[in-house]
């Protein structure tokens, strides 16, 4: 079996046995990416001479005998709002096309202590705005099941990657369900881990109350390899939790008896694709089956919920981008009179179509005489959601629910209509709304033999028992990660 067709368990397990060097694997990920990236277009930037260069080091390392960390060796990617030292963070964005931080984010710290080798940055919506990866101002990634189909987004490079088997794991961003809905798109698994457990010091601000950095991978098990490697207090990050963080791996058993999950009634309204309330349900008799308590129950507010979103979604945005004006940051236009000048004709050129759109919908909601009409009753909206989640745990450990209402949408069949676009968020945003972890994996597949995920919700800070129960599934299911064709 070729090297990258293996999880990252797998490959570690092959690495500490010496069976292969990391030299040897990241070779093999960048041959993978030079045969098949052409097709899927996920990175933006593939850092060959420095990912061979680290392997070696690693090599040398594990030949001397020195402690090495829980990743050593192992080749990752990560999405382009993630500041790496050195190397590109463009944001998908003209605005940060030449953008080179001088500078980690906390989270590549983490992985760079943990021995991890980074192979590129992956492409996303421009500035995490979008649900498709079509927002990128630089290429359209496309979904490894059928190239004619978006990946979801934003994080669609991390989960195409990841889908066609071009980085042993990937790390996204999930605003409003930017990892959850293209795992579930490309059939791989993503964690949107609880507010305040990932630093964020490092991630491109795109609304920060609701971004959390998050892994996406082949498996349960990686994910949890992968948890244990980012999670963490961060004193540079003034929203991250200082607790102890538990070791996920230990959540690994195949055993659900004692969980109790909810099924909202409303994340299976009639706006979803039959082919995936079918799957979800299906999981659901699942659990029960395997001895866990299955009960239905109600969210009625979970109607505000995507109003709520958007409306502060965009003022956090507006408020965050408000520093790229040519002057501080980023481009800054060739042609202008005066400053004004400047500052309209940069954004202007600098910007895409979704992220003004975004901007002049926050600077509207934030505005003198409509702030209380429509920023701050958002706000009190997001404190009956949180209230809505916290009734339902008095009772239930974890909720289920499908991760969109639909699987992947073919390439430009929703670029003319936002509204429909943003109403694919239906099933991510209260999530990111009361700052709770989530986990979406696969369930099935429709028709069309594209991938339908499933999302596991939990209270703050459950990531362990969110990660039990997906990993009693993946093993009621099957052992292998099935993957597309590509060659």
């Amino acid at each position: 079996m070729a090297l990258f067709k293996k999880t990252a368990h797998e490959l570690k397990g092959l690495l500490e046995s010496k069976e292969i060097s990391s030299e040897e694997l990241t070779k093999s990920y960048i041959e993978r990416i030079d045969s098949i990236d052409q097709k899927v277009d996920a990175y933006l930037t593939v850092c060959k001479d420095q990912a061979i260069e680290k392997a070696k080091e690693i090599d040398k390392k594990r030949v001397n005998g020195d402690e090495l960390g829980a990743l050593a060796g192992l080749p990752i990617a990560v999405k382009d709002n993630i500041c790496t030292k050195g190397i590109k963070t463009s944001c998908a964005s003209k605005m940060l096309e030449e953008f080179v931080p001088p500078y980690e984010a906390t989270v590549m710290k983490q992985l760079n202590k943990e021995d991890a080798v980074l192979l590129g940055k992956l492409n996303m919506d421009e500035f995490a705005m979008g649900g498709s990866t079509e927002n990128s101002a630089f290429k359209v990634t496309k979904n490894p099941w059928d190239l004619e189909r978006v990946p979801g987004g934003s994080s669609g490079g991390s989960a195409a990657a990841m889908a066609s088997e071009q980085a042993v794991l990937t790390l996204g961003s999930d605003t409003g369900g930017s990892i959850r809905q293209p795992a579930s798109f490309c059939g791989v698994v993503g964690m949107k881990p609880t507010y305040g457990a990932v630093s964020r010091f490092g991630l491109v601000a795109f609304a920060s109350s609701l971004d959390q950095i998050g892994p996406l991978t082949k498996d349960v098990e990686d994910m949890a390899l992968a948890m244990n490697a980012i999670v963490g207090h961060d004193p540079y990050d003034s929203t991250s939790a200082p607790m102890d963080y538990p070791n996920f791996a230990e959540a690994l058993r195949n055993d659900v008896k004692d969980l109790r999950i909810a099924i909202p009634r409303e994340y299976f309204s009639d706006g979803v694709q039959p082919e995936v309330k079918e799957a979800v349900l299906k999981a659901a008799k699942a659990y029960e089956d395997m001895g866990a308590i299955v009960g239905e129950v109600s969210m009625n507010i979970m109607d505000y919920a995507l109003a709520a979103y958007y409306l502060i979604s965009s003022a956090e945005a507006s408020s965050n981008l408000a520093r790229y004006d040519g002057v501080k940051y980023g481009m800054r236009t060739e042609n202008f009179n005066n400053l004004l000048d400047l500052y309209k004709q940069t954004r202007d050129e600098g910007f895409g179509k979704e992220v003004k759109r975004r901007i002049m919908l926050g600077t509207y909601a934030l505005s003198s005489g409509y702030y209380d009409a429509y920023y701050k009753k958002a706000q009190q909206v997001r404190t009956l959601i949180k209230d809505d989640f916290d009734k339902i745990f008095m009772d239930y450990h974890l909720i289920l629910t499908p991760v969109a209402p639909t699987t992947a949408f073919k390439i430009g069949e929703k670029a003319s209509d936002p509204i429909e676009m943003y109403m694919g968020d239906i099933c991510t945003v209260p999530v990111n709304i009361a700052g709770l972890p989530a986990l979406s994996m696969n369930c099935g597949f429709d028709n069309n033999g594209l991938p339908i995920g499933m999302q596991l919700v939990g209270k703050g800070f459950s990531e362990k028992k969110i990660l039990r129960a997906a990993y009693a599934y993946e093993q009621s299911i099957t052992k292998s990660f099935v993957r597309p064709s590509l060659g």
